[in-house]
């Protein structure tokens, strides 16, 4: 004998999975911008530091 999930029950199915699936998706983006972004930006501060010390020692040395 088959069966199925078809008809208003399989339709809520589908939905809560579908759900489901969207807010697990939504929370692990969520995640990897909160524990990735400083990956990405405390490095950046360090070349920015790096620059911003190079172009005070280039000043001070033509003054």
């Amino acid at each position: 004998m088959e069966h199925s999930f078809g008809g208003p029950f399989g339709t809520l199915l589908v939905g809560l999975g579908l759900g489901a699936f969207y807010t697990a998706l939504i929370w692990i983006n969520m995640l990897l911008g909160v524990f990735l972004t400083p990956l990405f930006l405390i490095p950046l501060t360090w070349v920015q530091d790096a620059m911003m010390a190079k172009k005070a020692g280039i000043s001070a040395g033509k003054a």
